[in-house]
């Protein structure tokens, strides 16, 4: 069977599963879960199933989580437009403008610069305007126990999730999010929520949905948890004259590669020639290929989302932010753009 018909296949089945489904509650494996969670946790399992009685599968999380049935070519020329445009470069000089004490004090407690931070808030969520209108639970329980090619991580993040709700005092069934369970302003999954998020308006609690605050320094902390580098760049434009070895772009996404390795395979970039980079390809059908050299800190950015598309949009947003910025009372950063 080839992938897009797996695909299809792997859909259509998780749909119908979800069609016999009166709610969550009937099905032996949630029995087994909430059991479970009370053995390792401290759960009441009878009060877990009442909150999985309330819901059941939803066809439409399945459909939009589902593999493309047909076969996409990635394009940059089609992606960079949806987030790099007016309405978010002004919505982000806005939001800086409005949040400059936090953003601040955010760089200076973690070392990641206020375009970076609005930029990643911007690309996730229009700056807290679109979070979701999907039931956290109902969507993480979905996918736990109707989508089998993920069904080990999501039901982790449906254990995060209880476990967040209990410590937050929270009613797990009034938590809205993404479809994939993906919560509040920055768009943190529970688990990430659980390590990385902080309360940084001070009010004992972490609210990533009503919180800017406690968005800004969780944004902030995610990226300084996985190495973000103080004051380094991000990515400089690269030129390739002749061939390009493949074996560059299979490298991967983390950086391994000596600019000056580079340099003598007919690379050139404004780079120092004993940084250690990623050489990132943006490609678009039918048009040049547009290259880049990532640091760390663009490795980084792909640990929100591991793409070197949204890397390159949230990075390429955040020059235009900074640019776009009033410069009285605002540092340079040691970012590199176009």
């Amino acid at each position: 069977m080839s992938k897009t018909l797996a695909a299809l296949a792997l859909a259509l089945t998780t749909q119908l599963a979800g069609a016999n489904v009166g709610s969550f509650a009937e099905l032996p494996e949630t029995a087994a879960f909430a059991d479970d969670l009370a053995r390792r946790h401290g759960f009441d399992a009878n009060q877990l199933l009442t909150h999985f009685a309330s819901i059941r599968p939803n066809a439409q999380v399945l459909q939009l989580i589902a593999p493309p049935t047909l076969p996409t070519q990635r394009s940059w020329e089609r992606y960079r437009p949806r987030f790099l445009n007016t309405l978010r470069i002004e919505g982000g000089v806005n939001f800086w403008k409005e949040n400059a004490l936090t953003l601040a004090r955010a760089r200076a407690m973690y070392g990641v610069p206020e375009e970076v931070i609005v930029a990643i808030i911007g690309v996730e969520t229009h700056y807290g305007r679109i979070t979701g209108g999907f039931s956290v639970l109902e969507a993480l329980a979905t996918l736990a126990f109707q989508y089998p090619r993920r069904a080990e991580f999501f039901r982790s993040e449906l254990e995060q999730f209880l476990l967040l709700s209990r410590e937050n005092g929270l009613d797990p069934l009034s938590v809205k999010g993404s479809f994939a369970g993906a919560i509040g302003i920055p768009q943190f999954m529970p688990g990430s929520q659980r390590r990385y998020a902080v309360d940084f308006d001070g009010d004992q609690r972490v609210d990533l949905s009503n919180s800017v605050a406690d968005a800004i320094g969780s944004v902030a902390r995610f990226l300084e948890q996985h190495g973000w580098q103080a004051g380094q760049p991000v990515a400089v434009p690269a030129r390739l004259s002749g061939a390009l070895d493949p074996a560059l772009i299979e490298a991967g996404i983390r950086p391994s590669l000596k600019v000056a390795d580079l340099q003598a395979r007919g690379i050139e970039a404004a780079a120092a020639p004993d940084a250690t980079v990623t050489l990132v390809d943006l490609v678009s059908p039918g048009k040049a290929t547009e290259y880049w050299l990532g640091y760390e800190n663009f490795y980084v950015i792909t640990r929100y989302n591991r793409s070197s598309f949204y890397a390159m949009s949230v990075f390429q947003l955040a020059e235009e932010i900074r640019r776009a910025m009033p410069a009285p009372g605002r540092e340079p950063t040691a970012s590199a753009s176009r």
